[in-house]
């Protein structure tokens, strides 16, 4: 892989950390954040090292705001081409669900998260969020259909009519991270970045201390969980339960339970 322009990225510990990196952009993606991202999220399905990655993004006022408006075509064109009869989304290879990543992706939200940043907040595991977060879905106030962010958020825990109020609303609204913690879209909100950085790497190390196989047959368990239904989902149990319970995994797990007794923290 060619060193990344629009990501960083580092690996310590079997915690993989990847940030997006144009503030002077706010973080908005454009073509190579795109490849650089969906090149990673490929790599990194076969990378041992990795058990588990968190996101985040340099710069402290935004975490991403979606496409940035240089990318988006105009008279003649620049980089995305629509036509009435078939759309590339320029958005879609973004998260990590989409290049079939099965390990858990934590979001390390620090600032303004709008737009197309829920093409990336919609496929992750966990959202932690500082204080002065905000997220916004602007597409509407500027002419704009709100189609596939709406849509990728529909299959978290936000209620319906929270997805339906920030949609519609755009711009003239913004949720702090406080609301985002109580309907159930951030597991938890910090002061501030330094907090965050803790946070998210406590979580992150405790994940990375469990066995790979269980913890990615767990995670593809509980997506298809949700996305299918009850019966659907209980038929896949048997083969998703052979696939994560591997001798490795299980002698892991045994060293484990027979070592140092984790002393587990309240939330």
């Amino acid at each position: 892989m060619e060193e990344p322009t629009t990501i960083t990225w580092s690996v310590a510990d079997g915690v993989g950390r990847v940030d997006l990196n144009r503030p002077d952009r706010y973080n908005a993606f454009d073509q190579t954040m795109c490849d650089e991202l969906s090149a990673l999220w490929r790599r990194l399905r076969t990378d041992d090292d990795v058990r588990v990655v968190v996101l985040g993004a340099k710069g402290g006022k935004a975490f991403c705001t979606g496409i940035d408006r240089d990318f988006v075509p105009s008279e003649g064109g620049v980089e995305y081409s629509f036509s009435p009869y078939t759309y590339d989304d320029p958005g879609r290879l973004l998260g990590p669900r989409s290049n079939e990543l099965w390990k858990p992706v934590i979001a390390a939200v620090d600032g303004i998260a709008c737009g197309g940043a829920f093409y990336l907040l919609g496929e992750v595991d966990i959202i932690v969020a500082t204080e002065a977060s905000r997220f916004f879905d602007p597409h509407v106030t500027y002419g704009m259909p709100a189609v596939y962010e709406p849509l990728l958020m529909l299959h978290r825990n936000m209620p319906f009519g929270e997805i339906l109020r920030m949609t519609l609303l755009g711009n003239h609204e913004r949720m702090t991270a406080a609301r985002a913690h109580q309907i159930g879209l951030v597991s938890e909100v910090v002061p501030d970045a330094a907090a965050l950085d803790d946070a998210v790497g406590w979580i992150a190390s405790a994940i990375a201390s469990a066995p790979p196989s269980a913890v990615q047959a767990t995670l593809r368990t509980l997506w298809a969980g949700r996305e299918l239904s009850r019966q659907q989902a209980l038929s896949l149990g048997n083969p998703l339960l052979h696939l994560g319970m591997s001798e490795d995994a299980l002698a892991e797990g045994q060293k484990v339970f027979e070592g140092e007794r984790i002393v587990p923290r309240d939330r």
